[in-house]
């Protein structure tokens, strides 16, 4: 059998459907208040799926979600 035929036979591979990611609260709230995007959820559509943002917008976000962060590890 040659390896043409080999890779003739092999079916393509489905991917198993993927539960929903839950998003924890916080983030969702950093979103809205930071990014100006009211959820994180996909809807699809590309006017509600994808957002303009600037890097000081991007920044504050991540600041807000890793203080986020550190407060829930600390002691």
């Amino acid at each position: 059998m040659t390896t043409q035929n080999c890779n003739q036979d092999r079916k393509p591979q489905q991917r198993a459907p993927q539960p929903p990611v839950l998003i924890p609260e916080a983030l969702e709230r950093i979103a809205r208040e930071h990014l100006g995007v009211r959820t994180l959820h996909r809807r699809g559509a590309d006017h509600l799926d994808f957002h303009d943002l600037a890097v000081w917008e991007i920044r504050a976000a991540l600041r807000a979600a890793y203080e986020a962060g550190a407060k829930e590890r600390a002691p």
